[in-house]
């Protein structure tokens, strides 16, 4: 019996191939927390109840996504990092596009916040409560992006983009 090629099949199997691409992220790992003692994953908003609280979801294999949660935490932001093999499923989950997918996916205030997002645009989002978008993203991992400084200062040039749950994508200006 032969099952078709769905959608969301394609998607997931494009957010997996972004993750291995994505893999020449630093190895190192930071603590994993999980939302209860079977490691499940909170129902979607349940992990957003105060405005300050993220939910970083990352592969226990990137050490960016560390970075990265190390500096919303010097934002202020309440940050706790659940390390999760099926980053696929979890992108899929809270309706980030796979042009979009990067290493990380946070959740804060009922939006999803993927990849190397600057505290300035969450900032902005959080305060403005766009009803029109799911999230925001900065696609990929570019160099200079927060958590993704290099050690000779270079930058790559990069936009972080809104996306909503009609599948429309836009940029997103802090």
């Amino acid at each position: 019996m032969k099952n078709p090629m769905t959608r969301r099949h394609l998607f997931g199997l494009i957010a997996v191939g972004s993750g291995m691409a994505l893999a020449a992220c630093n190895s190192a790992s930071g603590p994993a927390a999980t939302s209860d003692k079977n490691g499940a994953a909170p129902a979607p908003g349940a992990e957003t109840s105060s405005p300050k609280r993220m939910l970083v979801y990352r592969d226990p294999q990137c050490g960016c996504c560390e970075a990265w949660a190390d500096i919303a935490r010097k934002a202020g932001y309440d940050v706790t990092v659940e390390n999760r093999s099926d980053m696929a499923a979890v992108k899929t989950r809270y309706g980030v596009p796979g042009q979009l997918a990067s290493c990380h996916t946070a959740v804060i205030g009922g939006y999803a916040i993927e990849g190397h997002v600057p505290m300035q645009h969450v900032a902005r989002l959080l305060h403005d409560k766009p009803r029109d978008i799911r999230g925001i993203a900065v696609p990929g991992m570019p160099r200079g992006s927060p958590g993704m400084e290099m050690p000779d200062g270079s930058v790559d040039a990069f936009e972080v983009m809104a996306f909503g749950s009609d599948g429309k994508v836009s940029e997103f200006r802090a």
